[in-house]
């Protein structure tokens, strides 16, 4: 992509930013770091390093369309008459741009997914995620920075760390390369930190962990978290008078919060249960869940956007599933992590788990006591994340699923039941909103589930 120069103009919002920029002005670019000169200042000022190694993702933030259930109408705010079909809800976001051909990628505006893009690191090993702002196609009138904070990482230097006005932002236009060493195994979020409570609602929002030394099957340094498989459960919440506000050039009132829908890996029930969008293989994005793309080299007509689902083309920008399977005797590891505002209180019917890491902390005392315990019922606040590991029961034959050949029992938020419009109609315990399924498989058989190729993998058409 094409460097141009940042606006001359502040923020529509925050004047501070402009005062960063005056220090910077004033201490003068001999005193900025060579990544700080090169990320922000215009093309010429800073010399290219041939020893910057190329980063191992690459977002890019702007605007998009996703799709939220219709009925029923809440008044005049959803669905958002401007939404394109099948759509129905404006959001900010992210959008993985590491295969997009450079010719494309400018194209990416007003395609982010939601929830963002899912992605893994390894305790101790250097990883580099470089972010651009393309700008939003929608409100080009709105050129706030970005950021990519990670919620409750260590060891991050202030340069790194996201908040904006101890960091760094990106204008539109231009990029940045955060660097992460991570030290400490564990399920946490991230999220763009300017404007945070506009941007985290919108959309701006993703899961990341961290795998430990012991191995890619351990959610700790510790034998007693070991897993077969692993699911991400990412929470969020959409508020629609405010997509429609931002879409529409009003500005929502954020102290009237009222959440309309509660989301679960970007989807609602039933949605929730869909396929995964087709992801590249794990050899050539070995970092993160890639959803593929069409053909987007400049001779190909494509565009280099997110292929379309065939059964579902409403869920083009929400891509992960919920659903969980697992073969009978089988460990499996829930990351939740909640960037909602709203508490969570999710709950796993008939199944007993046990929450074995806190805000990517190992339950354990300082002593070594493990302080891990047995509950059916999670619940987290906003910005908390919790790894839960359950074993899966003995194959009953299909319970409530006649001729499926899987048991399934029911993993729903508790607390979201009745509270929005995501419920299904009648109020329906469970209906609607942050629910999905577990689907136990008979272990040892020819309907049994594959390993797990990577997380969230289903084994399942």
């Amino acid at each position: 992509m094409s460097k141009h120069a940042p606006r001359s103009v502040l923020s529509r919002r925050s004047f501070m930013r402009g005062a960063g920029g005056l220090l910077l002005a004033t201490a003068g670019t001999g005193l900025m770091p060579g990544f700080l000169r090169r990320a922000l200042l215009p093309s010429g000022f800073g010399e290219a390093s041939a020893a910057d190694a190329p980063p191992d993702l690459y977002f890019g933030g702007t605007d998009g369309w996703i799709s939220l259930p219709y009925g029923p109408p809440i008044g005049y705010f959803h669905p958002d008459s401007l939404a394109p079909s099948p759509f129905t809800t404006y959001i900010f976001g992210f959008r993985n741009l590491t295969h997009v051909p450079a010719a494309r990628q400018l194209d990416q505006k007003n395609r982010a997914q939601h929830s963002a893009p899912l992605f893994w690191v390894k305790e101790g090993a250097d990883f580099r995620m470089q972010l651009t702002n393309l700008g939003l196609a929608l409100r080009p009138d709105l050129f706030d920075a970005h950021t990519l904070h990670w919620h409750g990482f260590r060891n991050v230097i202030p340069y790194f760390d996201g908040e904006p006005t101890g960091s760094v932002s990106v204008p539109t236009g231009r990029l940045f390369t955060y660097v992460y060493r991570p030290r400490d195994p564990g399920t946490y979020m991230f999220h763009c930190h300017v404007e945070d409570v506009e941007h985290v609602h919108m959309g701006m929002t993703g899961l990341v962990f961290v795998r430990p030394l012991m191995g890619d099957k351990f959610a700790y340094n510790d034998a007693t978290t070991g897993f077969d498989r692993e699911f991400a459960m990412f929470m969020s919440e959409v508020w629609a008078e405010a997509h429609w506000a931002d879409a529409h050039i009003q500005l929502p009132e954020w102290s009237d919060y009222r959440p309309d829908f509660s989301l679960l890996n970007g989807r609602i029930y039933p949605d929730t249960l869909a396929p995964n969008a087709q992801f590249r293989p794990m050899s050539v994005s070995p970092h993160a869940l890639d959803p593929l793309t069409d053909d987007g080299t400049p001779a190909a007509p494509g565009t280099g956007d997110i292929l379309v689902p065939a059964a579902n083309p409403h869920l083009q920008y929400q891509p992960y599933s919920s659903l969980v399977t697992c073969n009978a005797g089988e460990r499996v590891l829930l990351r939740f992590a909640n960037l909602g505002f709203r508490e969570s209180a999710m709950t796993l019917t008939g199944i007993s788990m046990r929450v074995v890491g806190k805000d990517a902390t190992p339950m354990k005392g300082r002593d070594g006591t493990d302080t891990s315990y047995l509950t059916r019922t999670v619940s987290l606040g906003a910005g908390e994340s919790l790894d839960v590991l359950f074993t899966a029961p003995a194959f009953s034959g299909g319970n409530g699923t006649s001729g499926a050949g899987y048991d399934t029992y029911l993993l729903h938020n508790r607390a979201s039941q009745r509270a929005d419009h995501s419920v299904s109609p009648g109020g329906l315990a469970g209906g609607g909103g942050q629910r999905t399924e577990v689907r136990v498989y008979p272990a040892g058989s020819a309907s049994s589930v594959p390993p797990q190729q990577h997380p969230n993998d289903t084994g399942v058409a």
